[in-house]
């Protein structure tokens, strides 16, 4: 089916006498708005007026054309050439080989603009050289019929002069002006020449005779030309072409240009083809058509007797004829070629239209990723592609009626999936790509409920619990009401309780997955649905829904339930006060041990109500331990590792308290620290020697508690314990060991006098090579230490005698300071004050003070 471009009215028919009949037929036309003037072969320029419709376009109703002024010029020639200047109302003749000016309307000759004879071709355009006569004018080119030269005329209300004269080697038989450019055609080629640069360039070779000879403009720095081999050749005013040459009949009588078609004529027919694809588009018949006149809205044709009016159909309604016919490729190009020809507006709303049936096609060819890209671009509203789905419609309100009715030739998916299960899913996948990937858009978010909710039918039905549970847990339009029923019908009841959280519906969430975890409600997608609500549950910043929970997750399992107090924002720490939570917590011993914990560790206390409650959790536990059955040593010694550790490094507990819980236990390591920490070294060191007897424990104790307080405590505290070794029998190997380990922390001359006289020096020769290595080793030190300090101080001697030699004047007044004799021999010292003494006089001055 070809496209309707143009349609065609008629609009003039020249009334005759049988005897005028040849005398008056229609030579030439030109029309400016709806007044059209014609020259005939009787030398007669005729005025006419076109009846018009309200959008200024040629009327098709059949009204009448008003005939207006009539001019006869003469006799024996006829009139071959019209231009309207609209700017001067001047119609400018081409008659028996003159131009002349008439009045537009009067058809009067301008008297002050006498003719220009010896014309054989003009053109008229807007002049570039207005700013040099600060008047307006346009340019007129004419051809000499007598020399081979073109002249340009400047032409203004009451006067046209030459500016411009340029020879050519052949006579124009054609030509067409752009600016300052002019385009010619001779009798065997084509041409460019630009006056103002002098600049000419040769195009092409031509065989046509001289009716089929065309030079047009086509637009903005562009020419259209008759070419070799029946070719429509496109040429811009530098020579070049931008559009590919159109291939148009053999016998042209006229061709022009009313964007986006050029219009060719022969004597039978009118051919319309695209400038945007070359392809022809409509043909119409007219017999014995001679010219046309191009126009924005249409054409003019016209043969011997009348006038025939093309009137341009409004793109728009093309675009849509085509995209009626599923021409959409064609629609396409037509819309891009014409953008800048349509409001902004009706462009957009046509290039989602054609985008959103592209779309459909590549969906029903299933090529979804390019169907998805089209709809996206058309800015498709979801429902219509959610519409399509069978068992979907219940996601879709009752207020939406889609409108897509007449232009979409829908498949039948309900059909396809009991045909061919496989195609559906991939219908259906497409679905979920498509509602993902506008979710975020502003055509998804218009709709977003039911966006939301057929993404949340689709994830239950195709067991997606990953992309179910991401939608349901982030913020989302899903309708409860819809959504309930439905996932509890899926057993998807994790899934549910995230949907009524993001809700707000914190109680009904958690009681959700309470049911789940006890086993009430079969969800195999979540695993860990109790640590889920710990989790929630340290979130939360509601009191009431925690404390609810809390003891439920707590006698489950303690040392996870915990998390809902110690797992909190920082942000949110003020929500639970510390005591109200460690009131609570008591009922859960591993549950408050490990909250206060993180009280000490994580969050710095210093209450020393904390640190007490730690300990004797500690201790508590240790104990409790030690009495069950089964329990690993490992498992104690970590418990006993950290009361320790805590033992040693807080300040903040009551030592007392703490002793008084331990000293009837056997942790003994832990009533020595406590010990130590009051200051009762020598009965800690005894506690872990006597009762723990542990030789290591002891002296590891030593090392510890003088950990940064220096020396001379560790050297203490070893000889205390080398003390209380000697007091015991049977810990003499240990006292030994003990010396023979901290050589250096042991006084050699004190120890000699506490050594028992039955000790051999084979027993304590390591101690005794190690105390002397390091006397000589100090001694050495000191020495060395010593010498690098002399040296030093020899260095800095060097630097300052360096540094105060200077040159010294000496004249002939110049006298001693220490004898105020003349200073005569060139021996002298200069004291600090700058003063020059004799060398003898220097000494004397030192042996007096001596």
């Amino acid at each position: 089916m070809s496209l309707r471009v143009f349609t065609r009215a008629h609009a003039y028919e020249k009334q005759a006498s049988p005897k005028e009949d040849k005398c008056s037929s229609i030579q030439c036309i030109e029309r400016y708005d709806q007044n059209v003037y014609t020259g005939a072969k009787d030398s007669t320029v005729q005025h006419l007026i076109l009846s018009s419709s309200t959008n200024g376009n040629l009327s098709l109703s059949g009204e009448r054309t008003r005939e207006g002024k009539m001019r006869k010029l003469g006799s024996g020639s006829p009139v071959t050439q019209l231009r309207v200047v609209p700017l001067f109302n001047h119609l400018l003749v081409l008659w028996d080989g003159s131009v002349r000016a008439l009045n537009m309307f009067s058809l009067e000759p301008v008297q002050t603009l006498k003719k220009i004879q010896h014309v054989s071709l003009f053109d008229v355009c807007k002049s570039a050289l207005a700013a040099l006569s600060r008047l307006a004018c346009v340019e007129m080119v004419t051809s000499s019929s007598r020399r081979k030269r073109v002249r340009i005329h400047v032409v203004g209300v009451n006067r046209w002069d030459v500016v411009k004269e340029v020879s050519l080697a052949q006579e124009p038989v054609a030509l067409a002006v752009d600016g300052s450019c002019l385009c010619l055609a001779t009798g065997d080629r084509y041409l460019l020449y630009d006056y103002e640069t002098e600049s000419s360039m040769e195009l092409f070779p031509h065989n046509h005779n001289r009716q089929n000879i065309i030079v047009a403009t086509a637009g903005r720095g562009e020419f259209l030309l008759n070419g070799p081999g029946s070719l429509g050749m496109f040429v811009m005013t530098t020579g070049i072409s931008q559009r590919p040459p159109l291939q148009w009949p053999a016998v042209v009588l006229s061709a022009a240009v009313c964007f986006p078609y050029i219009l060719v004529l022969q004597s039978q027919a009118l051919s319309v083809y695209s400038m945007l694809d070359q392809q022809l588009k409509q043909t119409m018949s007219l017999d014995g058509a001679s010219g046309l006149v191009p126009a924005t809205d249409g054409a003019l044709v016209f043969t011997q007797k009348q006038i025939v009016a093309l009137s341009l159909v409004p793109l728009e309604e093309q675009i849509q004829a085509l995209i009626g016919d599923q021409r959409l490729e064609e629609a396409s190009l037509l819309l891009g070629g014409v953008q800048s020809h349509l409001p902004s507006e009706s462009y957009e709303e046509l290039h989602k239209l054609i985008a959103c049936l592209a779309g459909f096609a590549r969906f029903y060819q299933e090529a979804f990723s390019e169907a998805r890209d089209l709809f996206i671009k058309a800015e498709l509203d979801p429902r219509e592609i959610i519409g399509l789905y069978p068992d979907m419609e219940s996601c879709l309100g009752e207020a939406f009626h889609t409108q897509l009715v007449r232009v979409v030739k829908r498949k039948d998916l309900q059909l396809l999936r009991q045909a061919d299960s496989a195609a559906f899913h991939r219908y259906l996948d497409f679905l979920g790509n498509f509602l993902r990937a506008v979710r975020g858009m502003e055509q998804g978010r218009k709709c977003a409920q039911e966006v939301d909710c057929t993404l949340l039918t689709l994830y239950a039905e195709q067991g997606h619990n990953e992309y179910l549970e991401s939608l349901v847990a982030s913020p989302n339009a899903c309708r409860l009401d819809y959504c309930t029923p439905f996932l509890e019908q899926h057993h998807r009841f994790f899934a549910l309780g995230l949907l009524y959280q993001i809700h707000g519906q914190q109680t009904d969430a958690i009681q959700m997955w309470v049911k789940i975890a006890d086993g009430y409600h079969d969800n195999a997608s979540c695993s860990n649905v109790y640590e889920h609500i710990v989790w929630t549950l340290s979130q939360l910043k509601d009191r009431d829904v925690v404390w609810t929970f809390a003891d439920w997750a707590l006698q489950r399992n303690q040392e996870t339930g915990v998390q809902i107090f110690t797992k909190r924002h920082p942000d949110d720490r003020d929500t639970f006060a510390a005591e109200d939570i460690v009131a609570h917590l008591k009922k859960y011993p591993l549950a408050l041990l490990l909250y206060l914990e993180f009280l000490i560790h994580e969050l710095k206390s210093e209450e020393e109500g904390h640190h007490n409650l730690l300990a004797l959790a500690y201790v508590t536990q240790i104990l409790e331990t030690l009495h069950k059955e089964g329990e690993t040593e490992s498992e104690t010694a970590a418990t006993r590792e950290k009361l320790q550790s805590l033992l040693w490094e807080s300040v903040f507990y009551d030592i007392p308290a703490v002793y008084e819980q331990v000293k009837s236990t056997d942790l003994c390591a832990e009533k020595a620290i406590l010990l130590g920490k009051a200051g009762e070294h020598s009965r800690a060191l005894q506690v872990l020697v006597r009762e723990e007897r542990d030789p290591h424990a002891a002296e590891a104790y030593c090392h510890r508690a003088a950990e940064g307080r220096g020396g001379e405590l560790r050297q203490t505290l070893l000889f205390t314990l080398f003390d209380v070794y000697l007091s015991c029998k049977d810990l003499a190997s240990a006292a030994a060991d003990l010396l023979n380990n901290n050589a250096q922390a042991f006084a050699l001359e004190k120890v000699i006098q506490l050594l028992p006289e039955h000790w051999s020096v084979r027993l304590v020769s390591q101690f005794l090579l190690g105390s002397l290595r390091e006397t000589f080793h100090q001694r050495r030190m000191r020495g060395l230490q010593r010498g690098l300090a002399q040296a030093e101080l020899l260095r800095y001697k060097v630097a300052r005698t360096q540094t105060s030699r200077m040159m010294l004047s000496v004249d002939k007044n110049q006298v001693c300071t220490a004898c105020q004799r003349d200073i005569t021999v060139p021996q002298f010292v200069c004291n600090l004050k700058g003063e020059l003494i004799h060398i003898d006089c220097i000494s004397n001055e030192e042996s007096t003070r001596d």
